[in-house]
């Protein structure tokens, strides 16, 4: 089966806005677009309060490997192997786990901070992934003691 969305026509920008309001649903209170030096949207950063403290997120939506996997799948019709439709695409399937992951919220089977976890963003600008990343005794192994 060929990418997810890889046949979408909505503008990246209205989804963009269907992210938002997602976002505002579990308790974004502001909600920021970050541009890279063509003008396409490369990452969305939002707060959230999380017990009495505003919390900063930044979720990257990269189209680059999404035009790769649409260029290298013969099912994917040569119209749709554009830098374009990649933005479209990326941005569709942000939304998709975006909207998943507010139903998960929404029914209290998690919480907002377990789910946007590795987005924060830390002190140092990075990301709660990539600072873990980078600093892997902080990662718990096997659990043995």
């Amino acid at each position: 089966m060929p990418l997810l969305n890889y046949t979408t026509q909505i503008d990246a920008f209205k989804t963009i806005s269907e992210i938002s309001k997602a976002l505002a649903k579990v308790g974004a209170s502001a909600v920021l677009h970050e541009y890279d030096d063509t003008g396409n949207i490369v990452a969305l950063s939002f707060k959230i309060k999380m017990n009495d403290q505003e919390i900063a997120f930044r979720l990257p939506t990269d189209y680059r490997p999404v035009l790769k996997v649409l260029e290298n799948d013969y099912r994917v019709p040569r119209k749709l192997q554009t830098k374009e439709q990649a933005l479209r695409v990326a941005w569709r399937i942000t939304k998709d786990w975006v909207e998943a992951q507010a139903a998960f919220i929404e029914t209290m089977m998690v919480t907002t901070a377990q789910v946007f976890l590795p987005y924060a963003v830390t002190s140092n600008g990075q990301s709660l992934y990539e600072y873990v990343g980078q600093n892997t005794q902080l990662l718990l192994g096997e659990g043995k003691q």
